[in-house]
């Protein structure tokens, strides 16, 4: 088969780097791949028509079964800390970079196949994903940036004949990933263990020339660098926070060096609240559990600066105290990003007089959400239609989610009393509110749903769940099967690293 000349431009800086940072490979092929879903916006985004993504070519491409026009496909090595412990060399097992894709505005985004087939890196595993995984992936890009979250983004979804074997045997599949980089803490990581500062100094001097390039001649680049990543990294996880998004594997090479939500395995948003809510059934200890996220980013941010260190100075103690001063710009960062999405969320001002005030009647509430085991999301979102008036009960989209209604009029007045206090006009509040705090996000029964139909050869469930992500603060009716508390029989859905 022969193709016209790509309308596309391919850039390899990744694979430029060398045989040090990346190993070349080619994808193993599929058995009749199957295009389920390609992301129409997103291709845009790239210069990629909807005819290109749904052509003979390049659903080979993304399938593995083709080569990219110009790229230079290679998997990357790095290490990290898992779960706590470092756990040596790592690398994209089953994860294959094809190239960069100059899009029309002059950014070039990673192509990236997951699940393509073994790489230098997979450990004595296939290489290969399989559909539960490779739909969770797709749905959570898209939902967390409909949300506003940085993240990593699916570009297509294939399925194929070929069967995998996980705890049963399951069909293969396999989505391009894009983000303007993949690299990540990890790589850093890999370079300082192995005591090669030569290829660590290279590596980000290649993240700074490409993705803060504001900072290529700046005297101090490295330390402001590894600045703007914690703080990046502190943003990041304050908006997860925000919504009761739960990331499940928060591994040091599972952070981004862009401040990116990367590698989704066994995520989950929060259904009834629960601050210590784990959503990875494999971590055992509570590790990565939802009010243990904070922390553990500050953490992974210390092992990137230890790596990274000997960028800093030359000099042992200023090294220290560099890095030490960059982590608590993190902890700053963090505090005062939750702090203005929780006043948001909760459509309070706290200034002034009313600072105390404000921070007393948010956490009353989330221990009233926790006494109750209300659901996180729907609470929030009923929030707005409290109105300040003195006496005036909670709406029932609000005490619904309260079986101990007593306590939560006590709560209410308190409520009620700052709104006043602030001068808050209920209406405009609303509003404001119902820009922050989403109706619909992508719980695990409504992931599970769309595994199943796509299991079965369907993507109209895929489609639709996809539609109702995009407008996560939608009122519209239409929506409403979306924005539902799960089901009873919800309760059986489990997901782990193998998810």
């Amino acid at each position: 088969m022969t193709h016209a000349t790509p309308h596309w431009t391919v850039d390899n800086h990744f694979a430029q780097l060398g045989a040090d940072f990346s190993s070349p490979v080619q994808p193993t092929p599929l058995k009749n791949p199957k295009l389920i879903h390609a992301n129409a916006e997103l291709g845009a985004r790239l210069g990629l028509s909807k005819a290109d993504l749904h052509s003979d070519q390049w659903r080979a491409i993304l399938a593995g079964n083709a080569p990219l026009p110009g790229g230079a496909p290679v998997a990357a090595i790095y290490g990290g800390h898992q779960f706590g412990h470092w756990a040596g060399q790592l690398g994209d097992g089953r994860a294959i970079l094809l190239g960069q894709l100059r899009a029309p505005d002059g950014q070039s985004w990673d192509l990236q196949l997951k699940g393509a087939g073994m790489t230098p890196y997979s450990r004595f595993a296939d290489g290969r994903a399989v559909i539960r995984s490779s739909v969770r992936e797709y749905l959570a890009g898209e939902a967390l940036h409909h949300l506003g979250i940085p993240t990593t983004r699916a570009l297509s979804l294939i399925t194929a004949d070929d069967e995998i074997h996980r705890e049963t045997f399951e069909r293969a599949a396999v989505i391009c990933r894009v983000a303007p980089s993949h690299v990540r803490f990890g790589n850093f990581e890999w370079f300082y263990s192995q005591n090669q500062p030569a290829q660590l100094r290279a590596l980000a001097d290649y993240v700074i020339h490409h993705f803060y390039p504001e900072l290529t001649n700046a005297p101090d680049r490295y330390h402001d660098w590894l600045r703007q990543v914690s703080a990046r990294s502190a943003r990041l996880i304050a908006h997860w926070q925000a919504v009761g998004f739960c990331h499940g594997v928060m591994n040091t090479d599972n952070m981004s060096i862009l401040g990116l939500t990367l590698d989704y395995g066994p995520y989950g948003f929060m259904d009834a609240f629960d601050a210590a809510h784990i959503c990875n059934h494999s971590d055992h200890n509570g590790r990565y559990a939802w009010h243990q996220q904070p922390g553990i980013g500050h953490w992974n941010c210390a092992r990137l600066v230890q790596a990274c260190s000997a960028l800093l100075s030359d000099e042992p103690p200023q090294q220290v105290q560099r890095a030490q001063a960059i982590l608590d710009h993190y902890a700053e960062v963090y505090s005062a990003t939750m702090r203005a999405l929780w006043l948001a969320k909760f459509g309070l001002r706290g200034d002034g007089a009313e600072d105390d005030a404000a921070t007393e009647v948010m956490n009353g509430f989330l221990t009233l959400m926790q006494q109750n085991h209300a659901d996180f999301t729907l609470s929030f979102r009923a929030l707005a239609q409290v109105s300040c008036a003195e006496n005036s009960p909670a709406p029932r989209a609000l005490s619904d989610h309260f079986f101990d209604s007593a306590a939560l009029g006590v709560w209410l007045q308190s409520y009620q009393a700052l709104l006043r206090a602030e001068g808050q006009d209920d209406a405009v509040r609303a509003q404001a509110m119902n820009r922050v705090n989403p109706r619909i996000v992508l719980r695990n029964y409504l992931a599970q749903q769309v595994i199943e139909d796509v299991e079965a050869g369907n993507s109209a469930a895929l489609t639709r769940l996809l539609d109702a992500l995009s407008t996560p603060y939608s009122d519209d009716p239409a929506l409403d099967a979306f924005a539902q508390v799960p089901p009873p029989e919800a309760a059986r859905i489990s997901v782990s690293c193998s998810s």
